[in-house]
């Protein structure tokens, strides 16, 4: 079975193990820290545009008369959409490069926040949050595959960590923004920025932000832009090892008779062939469990504060602890990952998360311990989410990379919807909320477990 555009050369795949050596030989660049920043502000208006609806869905919930089952539709059918771009768009990626892939992203949840201004109805509303999720989901493999492929091995996971860091900043600043935004100029506002400011955003991207080196080697050929990359990432001179790689694909590319590049499994093989369904399956459980925490977390945290009897302003600022928690915790496991071990780090930081998780159950009446529980359980729970999106990095090579990534995700939206669905019903049910934080708790223990099953695995070839 073979996968068109999925051409890989032997050589090619030598190349990204040259790459990753020569990288981590030399000292980081300013071109790659352009490059990581620029993916950082796609992630941030990511995490922005995705947490756009909950800003408005109660001025919506009101002026449309909409309940909240049909609100929980709007967010299902945007979760739908961000795991559709998740598994279709990272594929894509493999094939035909992650540059192009971002681009498209970009433009498309842009377009699709600009046209949900013009939304008249809650099932217009529905047919745009899918719409725009594909795009939102797309951009998230791609982005990490991107800037893994520019970090020097040594510290990978702490570049890619700090990169997606904006996602849950665009998602509180979008929070901030949002409350000021409505009141002065109505929910459209919302949307108008979420479009205006990615589409600007493009003006910059396309002449800056180049293509994954490692994708141009797997090719085969002899593409010039590597050799422009390849100047960029090394000034004092191309390793090497590398010069007589890019010589040989051109001379490859160029002769008639060329022997024909093997061709690679397709993506689906490569995820479960031998020694790796295992890691591959040990992963997606991790993925289901943490998102599920997450989006609990995102969806149910300020109404059970205020329902926990605390002011409406305290409920709403530990979306904010939350969201700050995990920035901070992703750019932490990150560097701590490169120092111990990603999935030791891992390991530690979900049974940090399970105690915080029961703990915030236990608490009441301190507002100050109240929010400390929810910065740790932020740190531990989406900082975490952002070392695993680094750590799977590793387990993958370049030419499936955001394949696995993207399929990850996706698998791990499943659990996204799973979380808040779950913890309405329990709540609906007469939980005490206390039962109801010791079963979100329940995950955390899963993906410890995951965590230190998954240690030591290593990419195949």
């Amino acid at each position: 079975m073979t996968h068109a555009g999925a051409v890989s050369s032997p050589a090619g795949s030598a190349f990204s193990t040259a790459i990753d050596a020569a990288l981590d030989g030399t000292p980081l660049r300013a071109y790659q820290l352009r490059v990581a920043m620029l993916c950082a502000i796609v992630a941030m208006l990511d995490g922005f545009d995705t947490q756009a609806i909950a800003f408005v869905a109660p001025v919506l919930g009101e002026l449309w008369h909409v309940g909240p089952g049909r609100f929980g539709l709007i967010f299902a059918a945007g979760l739908v959409g961000i795991m559709v771009g998740q598994l279709t768009l990272g594929r894509l990626a493999d094939s035909i490069g992650r540059r192009p892939v971002i681009l498209f992203c970009t433009a498309l949840f842009a377009a699709g926040s600009l046209v949900t201004a013009k939304a008249d109805g809650w099932i217009m509303l529905l047919m745009l949050r899918f719409v725009t999720g594909i795009g939102l989901g797309g951009a998230t493999p791609n982005v990490i595959a991107l800037t893994a492929e520019f970090s020097p091995p040594r510290i990978r996971a702490t570049m890619i960590t700090a990169m997606f860091a904006g996602f849950p900043l665009g998602a509180a600043a979008g929070g901030y923004l949002s409350s000021h935004l409505i009141p002065a100029y109505g929910w459209q506002s919302v949307f108008i920025l979420g479009g205006l400011v990615p589409l600007a955003l493009l003006a910059f991207l396309v002449p800056a932000l180049p293509e994954s080196p490692h994708h141009l080697g797997l090719r085969g050929g002899g593409d010039p832009r590597l050799a422009r990359i390849l100047a960029r990432l090394f000034p004092t001179g191309v390793p090497e090892a590398l010069q007589n790689w890019t010589a040989a694909a051109v001379d490859r590319a160029q002769t008639a008779h060329a022997p024909a590049a093997s061709v690679t499994p397709a993506p689906r093989e490569r995820l479960f062939g031998p020694h790796r369904t295992a890691m591959t399956l040990l992963l997606w459980v991790a993925y289901f469990n943490s998102l599920l925490m997450i989006y609990f977390l995102m969806s149910w945290l300020p109404a059970v504060v205020r329902q926990s009897g605390m002011p409406l302003d305290t409920a709403i600022i530990s979306s904010v602890f939350l969201n700050l928690g995990g920035a901070i915790g992703g750019v932490l496991l990150g560097r701590l990952s490169d120092r111990y071990g990603a999935f030791r780090v891992l390991a530690a930081g979900y049974a940090a998360a399970g105690i915080a998780l029961i703990s915030i159950g236990a608490a009441s009446g301190s507002t100050a311990l109240l929010m400390l529980l929810v910065f740790v359980a932020g740190l531990c729970t989406i900082g975490g989410q952002t070392a695993m999106n680094a750590a799977a990095t590793s387990l993958y090579p370049a030419s499936i990379r955001a394949t696995a990534l993207g399929t990850a995700l996706a698998v791990g939206r499943v659990g996204s919807i799973v979380g808040p669905t779950v913890g309405g019903l329990l709540l609906a049910s007469g939980w005490p909320i206390p039962a109801v934080f010791t079963a979100v708790a329940a995950p955390a223990l899963i993906t410890c477990v995951t965590s230190i099953l998954l240690i030591g695995k290593r990419p195949g070839v």
